[in-house]
């Protein structure tokens, strides 16, 4: 009974620092996999004994909220949900009861209070009993109503999360591989609970009703089902859910089983809750959970096969990521050869050597992951050389974590982003080619200057094999490619990187050299600064970049792929000598920048400000109280709406 004792409190504390971890700090320490493992060998050991410790994570809702934001007890505990990987369960939990399947969606809970129409009041769910208050960073979410048609006390609960489109984005827009977010999950965590609600709202966090706590004086008919319709009508997006009954049990698990894959938002199994409202509340509840509803965890499709190789790819800021490259297996549907295996440290941990006889399985059915290692031959071989350049490799260690970095600071996987820009849409357009998807041309050594762009055809085989890709998706990125071939001088010059030259100065300067490349590679600062727009600075980052050999190498090798087509010039130069500036959004065009463009190819100017040389406003809100709508009022410059912009064309 000591040893056993001794295992309980090991495994209490291991599940109370991960579960801390990631609920108050945002912080990933162990898988979804090993916490549930972990999580149900402490529950079986609980039974088997009869002891249960008082900060077990088995009778504790939740953690302490460790911030700056206010606290507030909930008007009713907001308990978790007891959990099962059995479908048979779910049909023994339902019995002769109608129920109601929804996702468990993967965010962070939060209650919302509404009185005479208004969101009075945003609460974490905290601990259970309480919660932070968040009420400004919830006014901000992408889909909630501020005000709603119901005038009495409205308490819901909900979902806050962020899909993994606009987590993928923000993913993208950090360098430092080491600081980008692990999963939705923590992104959301993090910006739900920020103290300046500005960063909040850049985030594009979501909200989806799952439970209404209080609505007096509405008959729902006693049907959770009819609320969360009454939800709908009042403006709120509710968890999608299907009525099931015992005999239609499988083949809705499985209708969400299969539709998992398509989501655009986390979400890490299921829930099932009974239908009939007061049959529910007779049940009650435990100390932790209540007894109207249960979450489903997917039974992780786990499959053994053989490790082949460890796969090195360097990314831009040094770290060297390890991937396992297995024997193909089906898993949920699809065939999985790789997996991440992240850093040094998590490769000790599995022992994980070539050879080795693995279990892969799909976090939340989506994501290649390795569960065990069966035969654990050990870590050897790892590289003291980069794959991508050759240059010396070290191991650092980090918050007691090990990686692989690469030391030569001329890498080219470092240089990652010149490539991106090389590529985005208003320098040389090549669709197809993500930052994701050039990283991993670079760490196969498939492009190594900007140039092999254009010859990436010689490695089909490759990247056909690359995931995400096919032969469809090859076929498409090779005509863009070729397409790519034919641009405009500024678009090229643009293309280069070259710091503080945007797209408008570009053209500024190749139009003041009639679109001669072999002008511009000769020029000096005193020829750039007599135009009007080019300063100083940016006159001698051109020049000082056209004066580095390894610059020019660049270009030279580049302008063997490409050829220049004039821009065509407008019938007539109306805008000539005027400047403009656009603020707001836009209707008739695509975007702010399209306006631009045609600003530009009428022989006008665009500014990011209003001064006393701007002529005109383009505002579709000509009335609002924006810091340029009040500039332009003060310096008398005309503010015209997207309307009469277009009157101004002809149009």
């Amino acid at each position: 009974m000591e040893d056993k004792l001794k295992l309980i409190k090991e495994k209490v504390d291991k599940l109370n620092e991960a579960g801390r971890a990631y609920y108050s700090e945002s912080n990933e320490i162990m898988s979804n996999f090993e916490y549930d493992q972990l999580y149900d060998e402490l529950v079986a050991l609980e039974k088997e004994t009869g002891i249960v410790l008082s900060n077990s994570p088995t009778i504790n809702v939740g953690y302490e909220a460790l911030s700056e934001l206010p606290k507030e007890r909930h008007l009713t505990p907001a308990l978790s949900l007891d959990k099962t990987k059995s479908v048979e369960d779910l049909k023994d939990f339902l019995g002769s009861q109608k129920g109601l399947l929804s996702w468990k969606l993967d965010g962070l809970t939060v209650v919302l209070t509404y009185q005479h129409g208004e969101l009075v009041k945003a609460v974490t769910r905290g601990n259970g009993e309480i919660g932070e208050v968040i009420t400004n960073n919830a006014k901000v979410f992408k889909n909630i109503p501020l005000r709603i048609q119901y005038q009495g006390e409205l308490v819901l609960r909900g979902e806050a999360m962020i899909k993994y489109s606009d987590f993928e984005k923000i993913n993208a827009e950090i360098e430092d591989v080491t600081l980008k977010y692990k999963n939705p999950r923590n992104l959301c965590s993090g910006s739900v609970r920020q103290l300046n609600n500005g960063i909040t709202a850049k985030r594009n966090v979501h909200f989806f009703a799952f439970s209404l706590v209080k609505a007096d004086d509405v008959d729902f008919h006693n049907s959770r089902a009819e609320q969360y319709a009454w939800l709908q009508s009042q403006g709120f997006d509710v968890v999608e859910s299907k009525e099931v009954t015992k005999e239609t049990m499988d083949s809705t698990v499985e209708w969400f089983a299969k539709t998992i894959v398509t989501n655009d938002f986390p979400s890490d199994g299921l829930v099932i809750l009974y239908d009939d409202i007061a049959y529910g509340r007779s049940l009650g509840t435990t100390s932790k959970f209540p007894k109207d509803s249960i979450a489903f965890k997917w039974q992780d499709e786990q499959k053994e096969t053989v490790l082949k190789e460890i796969e090195w790819s360097a990314s831009r800021t040094g770290l060297i990521n390890p991937v396992a490259i297995f024997e193909p297996v089906e898993l949920e549907g699809t065939t999985v050869a790789r997996a991440s295996v992240h850093n040094i440290s998590i490769m000790e941990g599995l022992e994980l050597g070539i050879g080795d006889t693995i279990t892969v399985y799909k976090a939340n059915m989506i994501i290649p992951q390795i569960a065990d290692n069966l035969t654990r031959s050990g870590v050897k071989d790892i590289p003291e050389i980069c794959p991508v350049c050759g240059g010396v490799t070290k191991i650092k260690q980090d918050n007691g974590v090990k990686a692989l970095f690469c030391t030569n600071e001329e890498c080219l996987a470092k240089k990652i982003k010149s490539f991106t820009h090389f590529v985005s849409r208003d320098a040389m357009n090549i669709d197809g080619l993500s930052e994701a998807t050039i990283e991993k041309l670079i760490a196969k050594g498939l492009i190594k200057e900007l140039a092999d762009l254009f010859h990436v055809e010689k490695y089909k085989d490759e990247i056909t094999k690359m995931e995400g890709f096919g032969e469809k998706s090859y076929q498409n990125l090779i005509a863009s490619i070729n397409e790519a071939r034919k641009t405009t001088l500024p678009k090229f010059i643009y293309s280069l990187g070259i710091p503080n030259i945007g797209l408008s100065n570009a053209k500024l300067i190749c139009k003041e050299f009639d679109n001669d490349i072999n002008q511009l590679l000769k020029i000096e600062t005193d020829d750039l600064v007599t135009i009007q727009g080019i300063g100083g600075v940016i006159a001698e980052t051109f020049v000082a970049f056209f004066k580095k050999e390894s610059n020019i190498a660049i270009v030279n090798d580049l302008l063997q792929e490409v050829e220049f087509e004039r821009e065509e010039k407008s019938e007539e130069q109306i805008f000539a000598g005027m400047n403009f500036v656009i603020t707001g959004s836009v209707e008739h065009y695509a975007n702010r920048n399209e306006v631009k463009e045609v600003i530009e190819q009428k022989g006008g100017k665009v500014t990011g400000s209003v001064t006393s040389k701007t002529n005109y406003l383009i505002n579709n809100d000509n009335t609002s109280n924006s810091s340029k709508n009040k500039k332009a009022k003060e310096l008398q410059v005309p503010i015209i709406t997207e309307e009469e912009f277009i009157q101004m064309l002809g149009e």
